[in-house]
Formats: C-alpha cells, sequence, structure tokens
C-alpha cells in the first residue's frame, strides 16, 4: 500500500520547466529535483544546462520545447525584454505551452508587461502567475525565498506544492501584476535599508568607533534590519562579491521609479539610491555587490569604512 500511495503521488506531480538558470535559477533547480519533480531545463548558454543536466534534469531544446513536455513553466530571467523573449519571441513559450498549463514569471519585471503576457497566455488556454522572489542567491539555494504571487488564487494552489520547494513564504498579493508591484516595494525598502547601514557606517567611521562594535550593538534592536546583519559585516571587510549586482539593483529601481512615475508619485529616497548607485557603476562597475552603496558616501566622505588609517586619524 505504501509503495502503491508513493507511485501515486509521484504520477500526481506535475512536469516542471524552468528556463533561465543563472545565480537564481541554478539552485532551484537543484531543489525541484531533490523535492522529486521531473524537471525539463533550457538556458541561452550551454554551460549552465550542461550543469543542471548534471544534477538530474532533462534538457530542453528552446523554450517552446520546455512548455510543450511540461505541466508548469517556470521562467527566471532578467527584465522585462527577456521575458518577453522567452515567451513572446520565436521558439518561445507561447508555441508549445498546453492549455491548461501554468507559467510562472520568477523574474522581476514591469507589472504593466506582466499583464500583457497574460493576455497572450490566456488565449492560448494557459495562466500565468507573476512570482517574483525576496532571499537573493543565499534564500534560492536553501529554499528559503519569499514568493510574492499575482494571478489567479486558484492557479497558484494547483502550482503550490512547487512554490514550496523554493520559497518558505509564499503570498498571493492579488490580481496580474500585483506580485510584481509587490516586489517592486520590496526593492524599495531593501535600498533604503542599504542607505540607512551605509550612512550609519561611514558616520560610525568618521567618528573613530570600531564599526564592527556598532553593528553588534544595534543588529539586535530597533534598527536592525537584514542589511545591517548581512551586508554590514561584509562592508567592514570589504568584502563587495555579489550576493545581488548593483546592475540588477538598478535595473528594478528604474522598474519603482517608471511606476511611480505613472501613479504621477514622487518616491524621493528611491530617486536618491537610484543615482548614488549610478556613482558607484560609474566607478566600480555594475557587477559588483549591492553593499557598495556604501562606497559612494564614503567617496563623499573621504574615508573608508574600517580602514584603520580611517579610524585613527580621527581618535
Amino acid at each position: 500500500m505504501a509503495g502503491s500511495e508513493a507511485g501515486s503521488e509521484a504520477a500526481a506531480r506535475p512536469r516542471v520547466g524552468y528556463i533561465g538558470l543563472g545565480i537564481m535559477g541554478a539552485p532551484m533547480v537543484r531543489n525541484l529535483l531533490r523535492a522529486g519533480f521531473e524537471v525539463v531545463a533550457w538556458n541561452r548558454s550551454a554551460p549552465r544546462l550542461d550543469e543542471a543536466v548534471a544534477d538530474g534534469a532533462l534538457r530542453g531544446a528552446s523554450p517552446a520545447d520546455v512548455a510543450a513536455r511540461t505541466d508548469v513553466v517556470i521562467t527566471c530571467v532578467t527584465a522585462s525584454a527577456d521575458v518577453e523573449a522567452v515567451i513572446l519571441g520565436a521558439g518561445g513559450v507561447l508555441e508549445g505551452v498546453q492549455p491548461g498549463a501554468t507559467v510562472i514569471d520568477m523574474s522581476t519585471i514591469s507589472p504593466d508587461v506582466t499583464r500583457q503576457l497574460a493576455g497572450h497566455l490566456e488565449a492560448r488556454g494557459a495562466t500565468l502567475l507573476d512570482a517574483p522572489v525576496s532571499g537573493g542567491e543565499q534564500g534560492a539555494v536553501a529554499g528559503t525565498l519569499s514568493i510574492m504571487v499575482g494571478g489567479p488564487v486558484e492557479a497558484l494552489e494547483r502550482v503550490r506544492p512547487v512554490l514550496e520547494a523554493l520559497g518558505r513564504t509564499i503570498t498571493h498579493c492579488g490580481p496580474s501584476g500585483a506580485g510584481q508591484t509587490v516586489k517592486l516595494c520590496n526593492q524599495i525598502a531593501v535600498v533604503l535599508n542599504n542607505l540607512a547601514m551605509a550612512e550609519a557606517l561611514v558616520f560610525c567611521a568618521r567618528s573613530g568607533v570600531d564599526p564592527s562594535v556598532m553593528l553588534s550593538a544595534i543588529t539586535q534592536g530597533a534598527a536592525g534590519s537584514w542589511q545591517l546583519s548581512n551586508l554590514g559585516p561584509r562592508v567592514v571587510a570589504r568584502d563587495f562579491a555579489p550576493g545581488f549586482k548593483v546592475a540588477l539593483q538598478q535595473k528594478d529601481l528604474r522598474l519603482a521609479l517608471e511606476a511611480a512615475d505613472a501613479l504621477r508619485l514622487a518616491l524621493p529616497g528611491t530617486s536618491l539610491v537610484h543615482q548614488l548607485f549610478a556613482a558607484v557603476e560609474a566607478a566600480h562597475g555594475g557587477d559588483i555587490g549591492t553593499q557598495a552603496l556604501v562606497r559612494s558616501l564614503e567617496a563623499l566622505a573621504g574615508i573608508e569604512v574600517g580602514a584603520p588609517s580611517a579610524l585613527q586619524s580621527e581618535a
């Protein structure tokens, strides 16, 4: 009986397609495989796809081929234009998607583009869920992402077991585009917390106090944030390797500012951080980690957080 039940459960599992095997996508595919899902994968560059196949995924020939062979198709690429290309372009998901299938876009893109894509898929009898994530590479690896979902709630319930293999918190945010809107709210809050962290670190360094001691003192109180606990120590250690790249953060901020402009809404803090990140990009490139926001403030102050000379000169 137990073996029969296990076989029925396996048969009931949807076959999952995964398109986009970048920093986030590759570990998410591994988590789906560990959870027992059969995965058909595709990526624009071959080496990443080869790695997924070595992990146990089946090789897809194109986004259309992936969609034709699966019940649930996940896309996780960089920007609105990339999602449009893999869904609407030649050899795209729309050419192969099956009636009744669910497409889950886990990229961070424009809410307006999301709604347009939902209309195209609906015309083919499929459903689009926008399901951007928060938690970065660490959350993707650990399967602890926060997933913000827009679209029909009944579609979410059908694919919830798939999403549960990828994230710890799954929130239905509203109709199509609502997940993307909430993700942009997340990015607004993230960058302003990042700015608060950067200002606190620069102020601390200029005042001659050890920034590591400051971080230990305030992270457990009302000022505590993910940025302070996770990125603050990396700044002090002068570790600017990307968990999330400045270029991707800037893409998200442009989306937020464009949406705010359409709403005739001022976002002064977000606009300021966008400009400060532009200075970081100009000086250090877009592949640096977002904790490098502090470097724009360091340039203005003429000091470096964590550098003994900075602390000693002000002692």
